[in-house]
């Protein structure tokens, strides 16, 4: 250890571990994604974006599954017993990776994409589910070219520690980009739904064998070692 680094606990540092970052493992089933979306509206286009998505999943061999938010009670109003809430986090769970679409309201995401994030638990237990996941961001807006939904989602993402991948997908003017059959018509917004799956499931293969060692830090295996040296201290008084 570098005399020079007197702010840093040797015990609790660690070097890059290259037989971890590169482990010569790797699970064989497909990429489990879980796919959200941010509408009640019986032709919502942020689902039938989500349903195109979930397509171009299976196409490239990954395992979709969408949570469907109608009768998710607001946070705070359950004590998460509640059918749909145990759901959402068995999915959570299940998943290895996820998609969050969102309509644009207000300059925001809307209270449905919300509420299913934020019934998202940071912790059960000891374990974070969400931590060191994949996820990728899109939204809908009814009007012109906007980036603040995606934006919002990729702060939760960081707050909730999933891996966020650099692509992302806005689709203007939403209700031009779909047929009477509620498939999304060839475009190049099309096309960029289908860039950010390939770079989704890309970056789920990478990282989901390592993502424990991914997202290990410093600062937590301090504070672990603190209490963990408290508690030997505490049974030898």
């Amino acid at each position: 250890m570098n005399k020079e680094l007197i702010n840093i606990e040797a015990e609790s540092f660690q070097h890059t571990n290259l037989e971890q970052l590169f482990a010569n493992r790797q699970s064989s089933h497909a990429p489990r994604i879980l796919l959200l979306y941010g509408s009640l509206r019986e032709r919502s286009f942020s689902r039938l974006a989500t349903e195109e998505a979930a397509r171009i999943l299976q196409e490239l061999g990954a395992e979709a599954r969408t949570f469907d938010p109608r009768g998710l009670p607001q946070p705070d109003t359950d004590d998460g017993s509640h059918p749909k809430v145990k759901e959402l986090h068995e999915l959570v769970n299940w998943s290895e990776g996820m998609v969050w679409c969102s309509p644009e309201r207000h300059g925001s995401m809307t209270s449905i994409m919300k509420a299913q994030i934020d019934w998202i638990p940071l912790s059960i237990g000891s374990v974070r589910p969400t931590q060191g996941k994949t996820l990728a961001v899109m939204q809908v807006n009814g009007g012109s070219q906007s980036f603040n939904t995606v934006n919002q989602l990729r702060i939760l993402g960081r707050w909730m520690r999933l891996l966020t991948i650099p692509n992302q997908s806005s689709v203007p003017k939403a209700w031009l980009e779909f047929d009477e059959d509620d498939r999304m018509k060839p475009s190049s917004l099309y096309d960029r739904i289908v860039d950010v799956m390939e770079e989704l499931v890309k970056f789920t293969w990478l990282t989901r064998d390592i993502k424990e060692y991914l997202v290990d830090r410093y600062s937590e295996r301090k504070e672990d070692l603190e209490a963990f040296k408290k508690r030997i201290s505490q049974r030898s008084d």
